[in-house]
């Protein structure tokens, strides 16, 4: 496939690595970003001409007619965690197929999450879940990429349990049976690559190679980053009022995301995911030690090895 392609969201932790895979497949991208300052860094890792940026918010209809006006693909990576929840991830995701339709778009990627549906306990879960249903009614022939807990460098997933491990003296362990499925954030860039180059439409769910419980995940972070951790497994009625409360000691949590935790994220069986797409999925002890190094005694010359309770 050639042409433009845009990519709403391209300044985020997900987008900078789309941009990257599809640049190096020589498509020619749009960023489309409430502040388009925040995806400057991609400027330089293209060729010249290959990259152009718009401002748009996806709850604004204009913005996006005009950032998708001549778009061979689009791509929604539009999402938050934050109080828009519903504008963003439910009403945006429709805003965009809506005009992705109308500019007669071949393709349409839309980046939901394992876990979304209309009817889910979550705020997130149900604002994801309405975002499929508005895309599918707008654009039948899009692709819909459900990832697990995404990784990388610069994630907020394994990261912030690093700093909890580092800084915290005793680690409250929420939900320590809860399922993840980690997927490399580059194997999601090379997903979104492969939809749109294949434009197949369809639902994938996205998943690393490992399945692990939130208890199992702790502790293999604690060792990567050699850390003597102490960690106390807090039964569900604790929980719920630290959810309530809205900190736990370390990093904030809020009831939404306590009510996510109530449900495993691992890619449902028979789903087809990134297999079909082409995508051997990345292990997370091949990648991660090279930047949790960061999180060690004396960084990258401190010890690996640890022991932790």
């Amino acid at each position: 496939m050639d042409g433009l392609v845009t990519l709403i969201g391209g300044g985020g932790f997900v987008g900078r690595y789309a941009a990257q895979a599809l640049m190096r497949s020589g498509l020619r991208i749009r960023v489309a970003q409430r502040d388009p300052r925040q995806a400057f860094l991609l400027k330089p890792l293209g060729g010249l001409g290959q990259s152009q940026f718009v401002a748009a918010d996806v709850t604004r209809p204009d913005s996006i007619a005009r950032a998708v006006e001549g778009a061979t693909a689009v791509i929604n990576l539009a999402g938050t965690f934050g109080a828009r929840m519903a504008q963003v991830q439910a009403d945006g995701a429709g805003i965009v197929a809506e005009a992705a339709a109308r500019a007669g778009a071949g393709t349409l990627v839309h980046l939901s999450a394992i876990g979304a549906d209309s009817g889910s306990p979550s705020l997130y879960g149900r604002s994801k879940g309405r975002g499929e249903e508005a895309v599918r009614a707008a654009f039948p022939g899009a692709t819909i990429l459900r990832p697990s807990t995404v990784f990388g460098r610069e994630d907020q997933f394994v990261n912030r349990f690093a700093r909890m491990i580092e800084v915290a003296p005793v680690v409250p362990v929420l939900r320590a049976g809860v399922r993840f499925q980690p997927v490399f954030v580059q194997d999601v860039a090379e997903a979104i690559r492969a939809a749109v180059k294949g434009g197949q439409g369809g639902t994938f769910e996205l998943g690393g190679p490992d399945v692990m419980t939130m208890r199992q995940l702790l502790h293999w972070i604690a060792d990567a980053t050699g850390r003597h951790a102490r960690f106390v497994e807090l039964p569900d009625a604790v929980g719920s009022l630290i959810a309530r409360a809205g900190f736990l000691p370390g990093a904030p949590i809020t009831k939404d995301q306590w009510l996510m935790l109530q449900r495993d994220s691992v890619v449902a069986d028979g789903a087809e995911g990134l297999a079909a797409l082409g995508v051997t999925p990345t292990p997370l002890a091949a990648v991660a030690p090279q930047w949790l190094v960061r999180y060690r005694r004396m960084g990258r010359f401190g010890r690996r090895s640890a022991s932790h309770v």
